[in-house]
């Protein structure tokens, strides 16, 4: 009968709001104040006092409300009705043992200066002592009892999944402790495992067993715990991105990483435990590093209330340059770009996060002049940012009049109305594809940054006074971006593999999408014109281990339960990527993590010349034309698996003959 009343009980809207929600902090502040006024009535009504005299303020009612107004004082001061008293066992107890021996502590000063002045202790130690007694009694018998209520509504408590947590420092035992006692959080910490070599130190922190780390027998111990998963704190990532983590991966232990936490919210809807702030590692903490620090200060200062036009914002990188944009307070940001529903999307976002920020949609493909003059000449942008681009490889390589006409054609559109309409600064958006390329994408994006450095020395040549400051930034892979790796290697998983990487040993660069947006800003912010600002990519990182990190994270086996396999490197493809030729080198900056390459500077008149005949190779819609003409605009361009491996053969070829027919002329003279 009382589990059935308690089951009914448990389903009704005013348990469940109980259960839902933390405990109101006056109401526990109520509640305890209501049990300090029970002891002291108690104390004083069972003699655990003595009357002095016949002054008003020797009465005991009297003296029972001072002690009251102390406790009610203190409980406010010390805070010990602010937290949830259902999750309360050890802190919760420690609270109220420091509650009553600072207001104990309060009384007997009292008393014993009242002694000294009057010749009679105003409060007798033995009611001090009594009352505190039972007012710790009560108050913690109250939260016990609340607790065990909770218990019973919510029926059986789930069984907690049992883990390993790394680290023996302060912080990981103070983890495991809090873990441990949260009642319904959801993992019990079994064991510490520590990675300071083992000394002869003891093997136990306060009870809690401690391990200690070695790749040979860290299995073993997960064995002896009869655990699969480790817990870590978020500030030992690096240590886990230094190798740690394979360790762990490689023996199939499951890792988990709880958050940084400032503070508890205990006005917040949901019930707060450290529990709800552990997650699953993914990939990109693995792969990503600590944020790099920009001067933000001084990037905000250039964006503050100033017009900014971002083309490409519906990608990857063009969405988050918007959003950090007008997190510094742009003062209208112009969103351009032709993906119709990506765009929607934005809006929305925008809306939401940004409503104080002036958002302009403006639908249009950069190829098209016209349209993209109508932007220029309706918001006046003092800064561009141009990130709109086609960067698939093996689509471009099969379809180069695309990647010519947008990525080439398209950014000299954008370049030269950022002239015409006064922008102060033009940063383009590059890769690191454009260095020595081997595909028609790398190539065409190394031919729009030629085109905008060549223009920004031809304006200065011009005129003594300001004009555009063209600024190229070049970088790698960003985890995460649309038609990436990481998503297509997450898809192939949940199908239950395989898992397909183009060769063996291919590798690349990899950044994330704010850290490669904020790098941008600063760049453009310290750009005066004319520079390509290459990164600081880190160690590249090898797709095939991608793969089988990835695959472990899923909890699933390389190789046996989803299987990896070489398909051939692609259209365009090469095995490695570079930030600069063999002809370039760098200068440094004041930011560690950006540089300047040193590149050859192309005289714009040639390079107007060799965009006309691009152009004229274009208008033949023969994309074996266009390929050749950019050939020979970017010498350096020698196509790699790829059909028109065929045309650095015939300029190979021609290039042979004409020299021969040199020599011939010059035997004759």
């Amino acid at each position: 009968m009382k589990n059935k009343i308690l089951k009914a009980l448990a389903k009704s809207r005013l348990v469940q709001t109980f259960l839902d929600r933390p405990s109101p902090t006056w109401m526990v502040y109520v509640a305890d104040m209501t049990l300090i006024a029970f002891s002291c009535w108690l104390t004083f009504a069972f003699g655990a006092d003595e009357y002095y005299g016949n002054s008003v303020l020797s009465m005991p009612v009297v003296r029972a409300f001072v002690e009251f107004a102390v406790y009610a004082l203190l409980i406010f001061i010390l805070g010990t009705s602010r937290y949830i008293i259902r999750l309360s066992v050890i802190e919760d107890t420690y609270r109220l043992v420091l509650l009553i021996a600072v207001a104990s502590g309060i009384l007997s000063l009292v008393s014993v200066s009242t002694y000294f002045v009057s010749g009679r202790a105003y409060f007798s130690f033995w009611n001090i002592l009594t009352v505190g007694l039972t007012a710790f009694a009560l108050m913690l018998l109250m939260r016990l009892t609340v607790k065990e209520f909770y218990v019973m509504a919510v029926g059986t408590v789930q069984v907690k999944k049992r883990v390993i947590v790394l680290g023996s420092a302060i912080n990981s035992f103070f983890l495991a402790s809090a873990l441990k006692n949260e009642f319904d959080g959801r993992f019990d910490p079994v064991a510490l495992l520590s990675l300071a070599p083992d000394k002869g130190k003891s093997n136990n922190v306060n009870g809690m067993p401690m391990e200690i780390f070695h790749p040979d027998t860290v299995a073993k111990v997960f064995d002896h715990y009869k655990c699969d998963t480790l817990l870590f704190l978020s500030t030992q990532l690096d240590l886990m991105r230094s190798g740690v983590a394979d360790v762990f991966l490689r023996n199939h232990i499951h890792l988990l990483m709880l958050n940084q936490i400032e503070e508890f919210d205990v006005n917040s809807k949901s019930m707060p435990t450290l529990s709800t702030h552990v997650h699953d590692i993914k990939i990109e903490d693995l792969l990503g590093r600590d944020p790099i620090k920009t001067n933000d200060p001084q990037v905000s200062r250039l964006i503050y209330g100033q017009p900014v036009m971002i083309t490409g914002a519906a990608g990857s990188i063009g969405s988050e340059l918007v959003r950090q944009v007008a997190k510094m307070g742009a003062g209208e940001i112009v969103l351009l770009d032709q993906a119709e529903t990506p765009m929607h999307d934005m809006q929305l976002e925008m809306e939401q996060d940004y409503p104080e920020v002036r958002i302009h949609l403006f639908v249009a493909d950069i190829a098209n002049r016209q349209r993209v003059e109508h932007a220029f000449k309706k918001y006046r942008p003092r800064y561009v940012f141009h990130a709109a681009a086609y960067k698939h490889v093996p689509m471009m390589e099969r379809n180069p009049a695309e990647a010519v006409q947008t990525n080439v054609f398209g950014t000299k559109n954008v370049a030269d109305l950022a002239v015409k309409y006064g922008v102060e600064k033009f940063v383009m958006i590059s890769t690191d594809k454009a260095v020595n390329p081997t595909n028609v994408m790398g190539a065409s994006k190394r031919i729009a940054e030629i085109y905008v450095q060549s223009l920004y020395y031809y304006r200065r040549g011009m005129t003594d006074g300001p004009t555009t400051q063209f600024i190229t930034t070049r970088f790698g892979n960003v985890l995460g971006s649309n038609g990436s790796v990481i998503p297509l290697f997450r898809k192939q998983i949940e199908q239950g593999g395989p898992l397909t990487v183009t060769h063996r040993d291919i590798i690349r660069y990899f950044m994330t999408i704010p850290e490669a947006c904020s790098l941008v800003l600063e760049a453009g912010c310290m750009g005066h014109g004319g520079e390509i600002f290459i990164f600081d990519m880190g160690q590249p990182v090898r797709i095939w281990d991608l793969a089988e990190r990835m695959i472990s994270l899923s909890g699933l086996r390389p190789g046996e339960d989803i299987e990896i396999v070489e398909t051939g490197l692609r259209p365009g493809e090469k095995l490695y990527e570079e930030l600069l030729n063999e002809k370039e080198n760098t200068l440094a900056t004041h930011h560690k993590k950006i540089m300047i390459a040193r590149v050859r500077i192309y005289d714009y008149k040639e390079v107007e010349k060799h965009l006309e005949l691009l152009q004229a190779a274009l208008d033949t819609c023969r994309s074996h034309n266009i390929v050749t003409e950019m050939k020979h605009m970017v010498p350096e361009f020698k196509s790699n698996n790829s059909q028109w491996q065929e045309i650095d053969t015939e300029i190979k070829d021609d290039h042979d003959t004409d020299m021969h027919e040199l020599d011939n002329e010059i035997s004759k003279w």
